[in-house]
């Protein structure tokens, strides 16, 4: 497959995303360039141990989002429990305790759908486990805009669901194994900057 440039991926998840995030992120070298945000649905009154979990296990370097956090190449940002994401033109992340989606705050759909607003075509969403729908809808908005969806097989999935839901909304999207999506990010992704 020929080089697909973006200028940010989005990955949302929920429920086995730990061993999914670390399976993906320990395939990516440490050259990789372009910035990675994610959303793993986690209990609003828990503190996020991702980025601590993660690290040992990944080349890149690994930060839980605070409000303004500049999205630099070569990083990966964790959504911290209880805020909404929300990726700005200005290449900044903000933070937002509006309302849940879903029942979840953060809410996937909310990343890819603001997104979509900050890097228009230039962006790959990838929806991996998880045991609701939230991100199908916005998986679909990346892909009306021009952008790229990745959908972990279902069958591949500790928690199908969420990539069911993201198939029926974006039949069109490839279905990967998390070793797969890995490998392709790592061999076929490259910054747009």
């Amino acid at each position: 497959m020929s080089q697909i440039s973006a200028r940010a991926i989005v990955i949302g998840g929920s429920a086995g995303s730990v061993d999914a995030l670390t399976t993906i992120l320990s395939a990516l070298p440490a050259e990789f360039s372009v910035p990675i945000i994610a959303v793993v649905h986690i209990p609003p009154d828990s503190k996020s141990l991702l980025p601590e979990i993660l690290q040992p296990k990944c080349l890149l370097a690994i930060e839980e989002i605070e409000d303004k956090t500049p999205a630099l190449p070569g990083h990966v940002y964790i959504a911290p429990p209880n805020y909404h994401v929300l990726p700005e033109k200005d290449g900044l992340l903000s933070l937002s305790a509006e309302e849940e989606v879903l029942f979840s705050r953060p809410s996937i759909d909310v990343l890819f759908e603001t997104a979509v607003d900050a890097y228009n075509s230039e962006l790959i969403g990838i929806l991996i486990t998880g045991a609701n729908e939230d991100g199908a809808r916005g998986l679909r908005c990346i892909v009306d805009a021009g952008g790229m969806a990745i959908i972990q097989d279902p069958a591949t999935a500790h928690a199908p669901m969420m990539p069911r839901a993201a198939q029926k909304t974006c039949p069109q999207a490839p279905l990967m194994t998390l070793k797969q999506i890995g490998e392709f990010l790592a061999r076929n992704v490259t910054s747009c900057r």
